[in-house]
Order: structure tokens, then C-alpha cells, then sequence
């Protein structure tokens, strides 16, 4: 299997995957609750310019606008058989840009085919099984590998059940495979799944590459990353941090971390161990043009963990507050699961 992610890893160390897709197109225009992914047929030309953007920032690796692009989700907009069309349109602008970059600077990128989840619950707590959900995004990974995605990028989930779903449709179209989840809830993701226990998950479905992405801010996905890497997982980690935490102001989420903030935070992943390192929610091409130069013109180091708190913040400092206010201050030795 062609891996070109891992090649360039092995050549340089490490390598930056790119930023937001919906927030930035929120400041071209995109609505609230409109699907970004029909932009792709809608308004190519504004994918084709992020994609660019991204690369002429640094990056190594760019997402399809495809994150939201399966049945369950365009359901909502009824263009639920729009699936292949446009997965296979998603892939095709970034292969263009991709290829434009190549044409003019002679670098090598790579293009992840976006898979994000249903919005669905599996069973009991849902109605999606193993193979209705294998089938769901069989149709979306066969079209992104169609129009030209080198990787299938799996991301922002929640499940075991549904990244080894997701997991079992990319493998199916021969292209390598990358996961992350989001742990977003006291130290787990929404559905209880601990950075260990996804380590260990991740190993047993033979993952090419997991990690974390989204959740709250920076210093949350370090800890996370951290957990991860711990277990001794012995394939490359992706580290896909938000830009600063998220805050409701004026009646819409912002992201308020600065070029130096993500530049700093990308340091502290490669120093944790992380070998793919991008941005999130809110994270523009200027942050990721700070991150590249960031890590392009510092040597990898030991990672300093009190000088990573003191730049990043304490992670989950609520939760912190929390269990300090209801054991008098004690130390809990297990946290219980929410």
C-alpha cells in the first residue's frame, strides 16, 4: 500500500495537515446550518481557494470538503443521493489544487479524502447496526477514492463502533487509513472512549494513523495526545487542535487563538510525539503558515510540560475545579465516568 503521508514523515520528521474548512467559509459567505459540502458543486471556486490558501501556508496534507458529505447527514437537506457526487467532487478540487501546488513550486502534497459521522446513535441507544453504517460510508469512501483522495481521513468521531465502520469502507478501497476522535468530555470522547482505550482500538483494526482532532482547545488536545502516545502506539499521531478554546459572542461561536498560540501548540505536539500536526475549528491559513514556520525553524526538543501549561493553559481546568469543589480538595484517584 502507497503511503505518502508516511514518506513524508520519513523524510522530514513530521508533517502539517491544514485548518477549518465551515469556519472559514463562514467568512465567505456560508450560512449557518447550510452544508458546506454542496459548496464543492455550488461554489467550487471557494473551496478551490481555501485548498490553495492552506498549501501555499505549509501544508502537507489537505481535507476534502467532504466531512458532512454521507447519506444520514445531506438527508437533512434532502440530498441524501447526492452522496457520490459529491464526495467524488470534494476530492477532485483538492486533487486540482494539489496538483496546481506541485506545478508551481515542484512540492509534494497529499490529499485525505474527509469522512465525519452520521450524526447517528448505533444500536441500543440508536438505529444504525455494523453493516448499515459500513454501507453508508462504502458509498462516500468509494467516490472520495474516486475523484482522486490519496487517504482516507476519518475525523471528529465519537465511537469505536462507528470509526471501525468508517474504518472497514476505507480499507475497501485499498488507500490508507487515518482516524481521530474528539475528547471533548471530561478526559473522553461523548461515548466514554478514553485516549488509551482508542490506542488500543486503533492497534486492533491496524489503523495507518490515529490520533485526535477538534474537542475543546489546545491544551485539551495535548492532554489527549499525550494519553495516546503513553500506551507506546507505534503508528503516526495526528494532533488537529481548535484555534484557542471556542467562545459564544454575539450570537456566534469564534475562535480566539492567535498565530503564535497555534504556533507554540505545534511545537508542543511534535515535542509530545505527534507526527501529523494541523489545525481545527477556527484555524485559518495564517495560523498554519505560524505553525509551518514554527516548525520548520525550531529543533525538535524534550517536551516541557510545565512551559506547555504555562502557553497553552491547564487542560480541563473546569473539570479540575469541579472534582476540587465536590472532595474538599482532595486528590481522586479514578474519575468518575460521566
Amino acid at each position: 500500500m502507497h503511503n505518502t503521508v508516511a514518506q513524508i514523515i520519513a523524510e522530514k520528521g513530521w508533517c502539517v495537515a491544514d485548518g477549518a474548512t465551515g469556519s472559514n467559509f463562514f467568512d465567505r459567505g456560508l450560512e449557518a446550518g447550510y452544508p458546506p459540502d454542496l459548496w464543492c458543486v455550488e461554489r467550487p471556486e471557494e473551496v478551490l481557494r481555501l485548498h490553495s490558501a492552506f498549501l501555499k501556508a505549509g501544508a502537507d496534507i489537505i481535507l476534502t470538503n467532504s466531512f458532512g458529505a454521507n447519506a444520514p447527514r445531506l438527508k437533512l437537506h434532502k440530498a441524501e443521493n447526492r452522496v457520490g457526487e459529491l464526495n467524488t467532487a470534494a476530492a477532485e478540487l483538492a486533487r486540482t489544487a494539489t496538483q496546481q501546488h506541485y506545478d508551481d513550486t515542484g512540492r509534494r502534497t497529499v490529499v485525505a479524502g474527509s469522512i465525519g459521522p452520521t450524526g447517528e446513535l448505533f444500536e441500543p441507544m440508536g438505529s444504525l447496526n455494523h453493516e448499515q453504517t459500513v454501507a453508508i460510508f462504502t458509498v462516500q469512501a468509494v467516490a472520495l477514492a474516486e475523484g482522486g483522495a490519496e487517504v482516507i481521513w476519518i475525523e471528529t468521531m465519537s465511537s469505536t463502533e462507528e470509526v471501525a465502520a468508517a474504518a472497514e469502507a476505507g480499507r475497501a478501497t485499498g488507500l490508507p487509513v487515518c482516524a481521530t476522535l474528539t475528547f471533548d468530555t471530561a478526559r473522553r470522547s461523548m461515548m466514554g472512549i478514553t485516549p488509551a482505550d482508542y490506542a488500543q482500538f486503533a492497534t486492533q483494526i491496524g489503523l495507518d494513523m490515529a490520533g485526535s482532532n477538534c474537542g475543546v482547545g489546545p491544551a485539551e488536545l495535548m492532554d489527549s495526545t499525550q494519553g495516546l502516545i503513553a500506551t507506546g502506539i507505534d503508528i503516526p499521531i495526528v494532533a488537529k487542535g481548535n484555534c484557542g478554546i471556542p467562545q459564544y459572542v454575539d450570537g456566534a461561536i469564534h475562535f480566539h487563538g492567535s498565530p503564535e498560540l497555534m504556533a507554540q501548540y505545534a511545537l508542543f505536539a511534535r515535542d509530545a510525539g505527534a507526527t501529523i500536526i494541523g489545525g481545527c475549528c477556527g484555524t485559518t491559513p495564517e495560523h498554519i503558515a505560524a505553525m509551518v514556520r514554527a516548525l520548520n525553524t525550531s529543533a525538535p526538543r524534550r517536551l516541557d510540560s510545565q512551559a506547555m501549561s504555562a502557553a497553552l493553559g491547564e487542560p480541563w481546568a473546569a473539570l479540575a475545579a469541579n472534582e476540587r469543589s465536590t472532595d474538599g480538595g482532595k486528590r481522586r484517584s479514578r474519575r468518575r465516568k460521566l
